[in-house]
């Protein structure tokens, strides 16, 4: 597997429907390895890049920062998708989403926040 960062591997962050199709991007990267270390735990991507099929077919907004590679939906195992978004949030995440049982976080430029 090819590693990105200390603890993520590229495929964690490659479109899920197949076609391998990934756009990285580093700021996320780094963040990402920020929120690990604030937790001291491994952190789970759900979702990175989507290819735009797929954003379709799992019902992305059409603007998703999933298809730029600026986006992960992701789950710390023990840590509430809430206190997930507040570490987030202290760390400059740009776009953050709070939902059931998962947080999306992405580094867009103008801040976002909501409960999906």
């Amino acid at each position: 597997m090819a590693r990105v960062s200390e603890h993520f591997v590229l495929e964690e962050f490659s479109c899920k429907c197949g076609c391998k199709g990934v756009i990285l991007n580093c700021e996320l990267i780094q963040k990402l390895e920020r929120l690990r270390e604030r937790f001291k735990k491994p952190i789970i991507v759900h979702s990175g890049y989507r290819c735009k099929k797929h954003n379709t077919i799992v019902g992305g907004a059409i603007n998703s920062q999933h298809l730029l590679g600026t986006a992960a939906d992701i789950t710390i195992s023990g840590i509430s998708p809430e206190s997930v978004a507040k570490a987030s949030r202290e760390l400059g995440f740009g776009g953050i989403g709070v939902y059931g049982s998962f947080t999306h976080v992405d580094v867009r430029k103008l801040p976002a926040y909501w409960n999906g």
